[in-house]
């Protein structure tokens, strides 16, 4: 190969080099963090670094126009149909390997410095490129760190931000507390979002983001979107619940009224009957009041209560009317037992029997007895059902 072909892949190299390296520096500039970081009114670490890191990044540009202006001249020697031409090669040598870019920055001490020489001796282009390289990580180190910070920080905030945008129209007249926990839920995210943009370099701790502000501000708004859902449903709902509680305690009151008269039906006829269940309250007449002044928490405090009160007592009305149901059946159940071993008894010859008889009159006479004592009846049965076993037993 000759020294004109190696120069020429030479100049090819390093003029794919600077295509690179201007792509990379413009993505760069135009990042969005970088755009952020520029506009926003920074503080503490965050300020610090990104003052350091703006500065190499001016430094960095003025480098890269530095060396990008050697590279012009290195494409016009090298580059063309009959380029690098031989008279061109001391030059193009000299500006491939030689030091050829002046470096913005700091100047070599007077002490150093030979009496001829400028202050910014020049230095090659793999040496321009490696402080190009050094400066684009120092700068793309805290971009990066910034962007990963907001990123984690932005997911429970911007969940947050929706869970409040959603109920935001339906907060409006649920009362002052609601609006109150609105505001100091979106307060919260405000102020999360606040910290974390001016400093968000003060999240990081040992590599990891704390995002303990974002998730609490997430959870405050959480529940307060979960509140005033809950509680606009009571709004939508109120008027069909009072309704509906007050139909509820008008059947509650026909079905007490009818297990009540069942009661005493059966206190005429049993010695013990279960305790009549307390009345049943008449709904809170400060309901309607409370829904026309937009009282919705207390409206949804007052149907709870009201509701779970009213389901108690339709439970013990039930329960009143399957006690007397089953103690009245009870009675029955053992008439019929008496009648059929009194049969028994017939048929074992044994109806004569003074002592079967005595038991047996004693059973009849309890069941029958007005009120019946039901426990002391069940007992005289059970005896009697006992001698008719014996008296099987020996024949």
């Amino acid at each position: 190969m000759t020294a004109e072909q190696q120069a020429a892949d030479r100049v090819a190299a390093v003029l794919a080099e600077r295509d690179a390296i201007q792509a990379n520096l413009l993505e760069l500039d135009d990042s969005f963090v970088k755009r952020v970081l520029e506009g926003a009114t920074l503080t503490g670490q965050t300020k610090e670094r990104w003052a350091a890191a703006s500065s190499t990044l001016a430094t960095l540009w003025e480098t890269y126009l530095a060396y990008s202006g050697v590279i012009d001249r290195v494409a016009e020697l090298g580059t063309g149909p009959r380029r690098p031409a031989k008279k061109d090669l001391p030059e193009l040598t000299s500006l491939l390997t030689g030091g050829c870019v002046v470096l913005p920055g700091a100047q070599v001490p007077l002490a150093r410095r030979d009496l001829a020489s400028t202050s910014r001796p020049p230095i090659t282009l793999i040496a321009a490129v490696g402080t190009m390289r050094r400066a684009f990580a120092e700068v793309t180190e805290v971009t990066s760190a910034v962007d990963g910070v907001w990123t984690a920080v932005g997911t429970p905030l911007d969940a947050a931000a929706a869970s409040l945008a959603s109920c935001r129209p339906l907060a409006a007249g649920l009362g002052s507390e609601i609006e109150t926990a609105f505001r100091g839920a979106d307060s919260s995210v405000d102020s999360a979002r606040a910290a974390a943009n001016a400093d968000p370099l003060a999240l990081l701790r040992d590599g990891r983001v704390d995002t303990s502000a974002a998730d609490r501000a997430r959870e405050q708004a959480a529940a307060v979107a979960a509140r005033i859902t809950e509680l606009d449903r009571v709004r939508q709902r109120a008027g069909r619940r009072i309704g509906a509680l007050a139909d509820g305690t008008a059947a509650a009151h026909t079905e007490r009224q009818g297990a009540i008269a069942a009661w005493h039906d059966a206190a005429a006829w049993l010695a013990a009957v279960p305790p009549l269940p307390p009345p049943i309250a008449a709904p809170p007449a400060s309901l309607a009041a409370l829904a026309a002044d937009g009282q919705w928490s207390r409206l949804a405090a007052e149907l709870d209560r009201a509701e779970a009160e009213l389901a108690a007592a339709v439970a013990g009305t039930a329960v009143l009317r399957d006690a007397v149901a089953t103690a009245l059946g009870r009675r029955d159940e053992l008439r019929g037992l008496l009648r059929a071993y009194k049969a028994k008894a017939a048929r074992l010859g044994a109806s004569e029997d003074p002592a079967l008889a005595a038991s047996y009159d004693q059973a009849h006479d309890l069941l029958l007895a007005a009120p019946c004592d039901l426990a002391a009846a069940e007992s005289a049965v059970a005896e009697y059902q006992r001698a008719i076993l014996a008296t099987e037993g020996r024949r």
